[in-house]
């Protein structure tokens, strides 16, 4: 604490005010609902819900509003509040090859069993500044988002059925994930559902730049998008008390299934490997960079040279949390005066030492040059 703040806990406590005010900014305009926050700023809800490992974009909306729109710190509010649920139990897996979509592509088949779905992206746009938006709309004017209610294969599956990719099938009976990264530290050596945890509420600029330094040669990858999926899907969970799964309601989940090079053994014939990534809500970009650096953090058990940032499991889920990172890196604000003034005098001494060894020296010999002479 900085215990020579002139007024002590009074200049705390006015610290809150001028916070409260900063964060309200100009009385004159209209405050902002968390309403307004949840259904006009989707991805940042989107993005804050996955990191902070809760699905409630009510909350995650208050966090934004919070924090005054600094994500970080919403969602450090949003894990920190989440800490103080009570845990009833684990939900059953969701199929994704069940979801209602909204958007639906794949950059590896262009006549995809079921159809593409373009929906709300931003790949088409311009990104130039829509100056339109400066006025506001009336509510009625904007077009209902599609909405696609069937079930519709993974493009993983058809490569599955010809056997061209390695197999991935859940555990058998379900059983809880050994690792629940929600409850218990993140431990050593890290299988793929605790790195698949880690990278679900990993920071998305911290593994956007892991991701995109596979492409450039640092992880020895050659990705393909076999798909892309964003939309909703129920979560049931099975109550023992009634002996049947329950419907506990409906999310927003973006998935990404990515393909990797070749990989096999000697006596193994070659499969295309896959890196995958979920995310809460409309997390597109999110979802590429984790699974590309889940496939990445494979390249052991796939045989492969792993010399690269974004192969190193430790070096990788132990930076990848923005909480942590945010949390030592602003711990530096806090008063080191101890540690600082030890390493200050510690340098005095030394520069006084030199100072005292310079001066006893006896003086260097001098050589006449012609022109002195």
């Amino acid at each position: 604490m900085y215990v020579a703040v002139k007024g002590g806990e009074r200049a705390i406590l006015n610290s809150y005010k001028l916070l409260d005010q900063y964060r309200r900014g100009d009385t004159a305009v209209p405050e902002l609902s968390l309403d307004q926050i949840r259904e006009q700023m989707p991805l940042a809800v989107s993005r804050v819900m996955s990191e902070g490992s809760l699905y409630d974009p009510h909350l995650a909306s208050l966090a934004i509003k919070q924090a005054g729109g600094d994500l970080t710190e919403a969602i450090f509010l949003l894990r920190a509040y989440r800490t103080t649920l009570p845990r009833f139990g684990y939900t059953r897996p969701i199929d994704t090859g069940r979801m209602n979509l909204q958007r639906r592509i794949s950059s590896t088949f262009k006549d995809l069993p079921g159809g593409q779905m373009l929906g709300p992206t931003y790949d088409y746009t311009q990104r130039l500044l829509d100056f339109s938006l400066q006025a506001e709309r009336a509510a009625g004017n904007l077009p209902p988002a599609p909405h696609a209610e069937r079930v519709t294969s993974r493009v993983t599956d058809l490569l599955r059925h010809e056997a061209l990719i390695d197999p991935e099938a859940p555990a058998p009976g379900d059983p809880a994930p050994e690792t629940d990264l929600t409850r218990q530290p993140l431990g050593f050596p890290a299988d793929r559902s605790a790195r698949l945890q880690n990278l679900a509420r990993g920071d998305e600029g911290f593994l956007l730049a892991m991701g995109y330094s596979t492409q450039r040669g640092y992880g020895n990858t050659h990705p393909f998008v076999a798909e892309i999926r964003y939309g909703t899907l129920e979560v049931d969970m099975y109550v023992e008390e009634l002996g049947l799964d329950v419907c506990l309601g409906e999310i927003e989940v973006t998935e990404c299934q990515m393909i990797g090079q070749f990989g096999g053994a000697e006596r193994q014939c070659p499969k295309l490997t896959r890196g995958y990534g979920l995310t809460f809500g409309y997390g597109e970009r999110k979802a590429m960079a984790m699974s590309l650096v889940d496939r990445s953090l494979r390249a052991q058990e796939l045989g492969e040279p792993g010399g690269s940032p974004a192969n190193d499991i430790e070096f990788v889920l132990y930076h990848s949390d923005n909480v942590e990172a945010s949390g030592f890196v602003q711990h530096l604000k806090l008063p080191h005066y101890v540690d600082f003034q030890a390493e200050l005098a510690l340098l005095r001494r030394i520069h006084a030492e030199h100072a005292g060894t310079a001066s006893a020296a006896p003086p260097a010999p001098h050589h006449e040059t012609v022109d002195e002479a």
